[in-house]
């Protein structure tokens, strides 16, 4: 039997575990004075509620890793595959701390996605897919798609990329006067800015017209990523055309550990690029 583990920056939600066929490690969260298991113990309400009400910006940190390598252990040792899921090794350590503690089981390969959130939901979907391969096969048939998973998405203000660190500060108050609104994707497992353009409406456009022009073949599903509120993503989906909305049956709003960086109303779509695009 086959077992398959991803972090929370996933994004995949704990009440989506048997649809994905997924056990979901849950990173940690600081907020205020109180950790809490992401996607477990908190629940999206409140963590608005401190972010935007309390002006508390959460801290992260890894998963209880002994823990969860132990249950992996366990898993093989009952005669499973397991497969681990990280978000990239560059926004986290969460597979550096993995791989070293599992580099030894044959039965076990960790991943580096070199992405997070819908990303991954993508690639577990081709690991469900492949199920009735052996190991090394679904394995290389995940790296293979990685290179193409493109991440385009925008916040509606740059304050919480600013807090998070993700911005500095001289970007924040210029960006902030001239109305610039970076459009932010994954570059080698880097969170890296594609383009800059002057207001929101403009980025939505630019997210749309990539997608159009980027995918074709329709052979995945597309997801609608956002943060707090829905109105958003749906503005984007309405400048897509009939075909590419028909791909997008999962809006995902974003669990607290990724979505404290974008802040309320962030929008996002994630998609497998065609084979002959260069992303």
């Amino acid at each position: 039997m086959l077992r398959v583990f991803v972090d929370s920056g996933s994004s995949i939600k704990q009440n989506e575990k048997d649809t994905y066929q997924v056990e979901i490690i849950p990173l940690r969260i600081l907020l205020g004075d109180k950790e809490y298991f992401d996607g477990i113990d908190l629940t999206m309400d409140e963590f608005y509620h401190q972010l935007i009400d309390n002006n508390q910006f959460p801290k992260t940190s890894l998963p209880s890793i002994y823990e969860w390598t132990q249950k992996i252990e366990q898993c093989t040792k009952n005669g499973d595959d397991v497969i681990v899921l990280t978000i990239s090794s560059k926004i986290s350590s969460t597979y550096e701390s993995f791989h070293t503690a599992l580099k030894d089981n044959p039965k076990v390969r960790v991943i580096d996605t070199r992405i997070a959130v819908g990303g991954i939901r993508l690639l577990v979907d081709e690991i469900n897919r492949n199920r009735d391969q052996d190991l090394d096969t679904i394995v290389e048939k995940v790296n293979q798609l990685i290179p193409r998973v493109k991440v385009l998405a925008i916040p509606e203000s740059l304050t919480y990329l600013c807090k998070g660190g993700r911005l500095s500060k001289v970007s924040y108050l210029l960006g902030t006067a001239f109305k610039i609104i970076p459009v932010i994707t994954f570059k080698d497992g880097s969170v890296v800015v594609e383009k800059k353009l002057r207001g929101f409406k403009k980025g939505l456009q630019y997210i749309a017209d990539s997608v159009k022009s980027m995918c074709s073949s329709l052979n995945h599903e597309i997801i609608a990523s956002f943060t707090h509120t829905k109105e958003n993503v749906m503005e984007v989906i309405r400048l897509l055309d009939d075909r590419l909305k028909g791909k997008i049956h999962v809006y995902d709003d974003l669990d607290p550990a990724v979505a404290c960086h974008w802040g309320p109303n962030a929008v996002g779509l994630i998609f497998i690029a065609d084979n002959n695009v260069s992303i």
